[in-house]
C-alpha cells in the first residue's frame, strides 16, 4: 500500500507559511522602541503589562505556526533532495521547540513582576538566567536551521535566490528569555522570513478546493473559545 505523506495538510500548512512570519514581526513591532534585554522587558511589562503580553503572545503563536510552514516547504525539497528537507525540516522544529519554552519562561517572569515588584523580579531573573535546561540543547538547531532549509530549497529550486537567501537571515533572529529582538538585525530577519515564505504561503492556499464548511466553523469557533481559555486559564 502506498502512503501519500500530507499531514498536515495544504491548508494548515498554508496558514503557517503566511501567518507565522507576520505574527512574528508584528510581536516584535508592538514592543519596538524597549530595550532589548531581560532587564529592559521586564520594565516595560511594568509601565505597560497589556502591550508587552500582547506582544509576546503575538510572537509565540508566530513560533508555533512555523512548524507546518517548515514541513511545507521541507515537501518541496524532498522531491529531489531528502537529505537536506528531512534535516532541515528537523533542526528548524528542534528549534521551535527552544523558542516556545523560552517564550513560556518568558511568561513566568513577566507574572514575576506583578507577584515580587519589578526590582526583585529584576533580580530573581537575574540570579537565574544561565540555569541549565535540556532545551539549552537545542540553541544550534535555532540559528542552523533555516540555514539547512535555506540550502535545501535552494539547490531543488523550491524558491528563487533571492527568497532563499532571505530565508537564511532568519537565523540571526536572537535566541534565549525575555529579547525584545527589535534590534535592526532582528528586524532584516524577520523581513527575510516573511518574504520567503508569505508568497509560498499564498501559492499553497490558492492551489487546491476550498476547505469544508465544517473546518471554517471549526477554526472561527476555536478562536473565541480559545481566547476564553487564555483569561480563565
Amino acid at each position: 500500500m502506498t502512503i501519500t505523506h500530507t499531514l498536515p495538510g495544504r491548508w494548515v500548512e498554508g496558514a503557517g507559511l503566511v501567518l507565522g512570519p507576520l505574527l512574528l514581526l508584528a510581536g516584535v513591532l508592538v514592543r519596538a522602541g524597549e530595550d532589548d534585554f531581560f532587564p529592559g522587558q521586564l520594565a516595560a511589562y511594568a509601565a505597560a503589562p497589556d502591550k508587552m503580553i500582547l506582544s509576546y503572545s503575538l510572537y509565540a503563536a508566530g513560533v508555533v505556526l512555523l512548524w507546518p510552514a517548515a514541513t511545507s516547504l521541507a515537501r518541496l525539497i524532498e522531491r529531489s533532495h531528502p537529505g537536506w528537507a528531512r534535516w532541515g525540516a528537523t533542526l528548524v522544529i528542534l528549534g521551535l521547540f527552544g523558542r516556545v519554552f523560552h517564550a513560556g519562561v518568558s511568561h513566568l517572569a513577566f507574572h514575576l513582576v506583578d507577584a515580587l515588584g519589578l526590582t526583585a523580579a529584576q533580580e530573581a531573573v537575574s540570579r537565574t538566567y544561565g540555569a541549565f535546561h535540556v532545551f539549552k540543547a537545542v540553541n544550534i538547531c535555532i540559528m542552523a536551521g533555516w540555514i539547512v532549509l535555506a540550502i535545501g530549497a535552494y539547490r531543488t529550486r523550491a524558491l528563487g535566490v533571492v527568497r532563499c537567501v532571505a530565508l537564511g537571515l532568519a537565523a540571526g533572529l536572537p535566541l534565549g528569555v525575555l529579547k525584545g529582538s527589535s534590534d535592526p538585525i532582528s528586524l532584516v530577519a524577520l523581513a527575510g522570513l516573511a518574504v520567503a515564505l508569505v508568497p509560498l504561503g499564498v501559492k499553497v492556499l490558492r492551489d487546491g478546493p476550498a476547505p469544508r464548511w465544517w473546518v471554517v466553523a471549526l477554526v472561527v469557533g476555536s478562536v473565541p473559545a480559545a481566547f476564553v481559555l487564555g483569561m480563565t486559564g
